[in-house]
């Protein structure tokens, strides 16, 4: 008896985990897209600056006045060698997803994002030589298919969002590469990551921010009816946006990664679903079935790459003996990486 309420407390708080996850993540990119779209701040400079402030205040209350996570040690010159070009990176990353959402409507921007593992593995074999199974390979064939065909029948496109959204998938990878050798011997969860990055990306792009936007942003306030109540909604996109981060950490501790890859999944699609309801975009049959291949290959994709990582050495379907040193590394989880702000 006590057996089985507990397994249905795990299945319970492994769906809580998700929802919240899901909560977080989808009202945090409605948001962003209603900031550039509904209040005309067309500013993604300065949004994901006041992303990084929130973050990084955030994360500073959670680990050294709430203590509810404990800090991982660096030493100052480990932050400057692992830490800053991780963070210069990671910076680009997020600046790169928002100007995307500034030109594309949020169900084509996710749709390329989950481009992400196909740019990942061919970083991995282009520049590390680093060897993939054959099955990884194939698995990758419905993402890029899904991507190409929602692509060409996209009715909003816009080629400096795609563009954006591209080489943001291409950050994220380079991003997740990077941590395997910079990070190399530290555990670090999201909470850390962001306490440590958000304020190196704060002070990359506040300069950049302010030269670039600077002006634009003071003529915003100036003309727009009711700049205040923007702004809370502008800073309450921040507080969410590392909320999201917290919710990560939950949600990889409380699911497997299985059921973390086929969630990640679902949970574009429910990205997709709720802000064509609140924006309208157009969305041609192709292009949602481009969409739906896309997330079918992803999950794929994650299936894949676990039943690869499950097998045990020296049986048949092992892939071939490493001949170099980087082939050793094991396959990137980017998943549990990808939403952080």
């Amino acid at each position: 008896m006590e057996e089985g309420r507990f397994l249905q407390w795990g299945v319970f708080r492994s769906l809580l985990a998700i929802l919240q996850w899901w909560g977080f993540n989808v009202t945090v990119i409605i948001m962003n897209k209603w900031i550039f779209q509904k209040l005309d701040f067309k500013f993604p400079l300065s949004v994901s600056c006041v992303h990084f402030i929130c973050s990084s205040i955030g994360a500073y209350l959670v680990i050294k006045v709430l203590k509810l996570k404990p800090l991982i040690a660096v030493d100052p010159e480990g932050r400057w060698k692992r830490i800053f070009p991780m963070s210069f990176v990671f910076c680009i990353n997020i600046v790169l997803g928002n100007v995307s959402l500034r030109y594309i409507p949020v169900s084509f921007m996710q749709t390329i994002k989950s481009f992400t593992p196909a740019t990942t593995v061919f970083l991995q074999w282009l520049v590390w030589r680093k060897y993939f199974d054959r099955r990884i390979w194939a698995s990758l064939v419905p993402i890029v298919g899904g991507i190409l065909l929602t692509s060409v029948t996209e009715l909003s496109f816009n080629m400096l969002g795609f563009c954006a959204a591209l080489f943001g998938c291409l950050a994220t990878s380079t991003k997740t590469i990077l941590a395997e050798s910079l990070l190399h011997g530290y555990k670090f969860d999201s909470i850390n990551t962001v306490y440590y990055m958000a304020p190196f990306a704060t002070m990359i792009l506040g300069v950049p921010a302010l030269l670039l936007e600077g002006n634009g942003v003071m003529d915003w306030f100036h003309a727009h009816p009711d700049p205040w109540a923007s702004l809370i909604i502008i800073f309450s996109s921040g507080v969410l946006a590392f909320c999201l981060n917290f919710s990560i950490f939950y949600v990889i501790h409380s699911t497997t990664a299985v059921t973390f890859n086929v969630a990640g999944n679902l949970k574009v699609a429910v990205a997709v679903l709720i802000s064509w309801l609140i924006f309208r975009n157009p969305i041609s049959g192709l292009n949602a079935v481009g969409c739906g291949i896309t997330l079918l290959g992803c999950t794929f994709y994650g299936y894949v790459r676990h039943m690869l990582s499950q097998q045990t050495p020296g049986t048949p379907r092992t892939p071939r003996t490493p001949r170099k040193k980087m082939e050793l590394l094991p396959l990137v989880n980017n998943e549990k990486l990808d939403d952080k702000v």
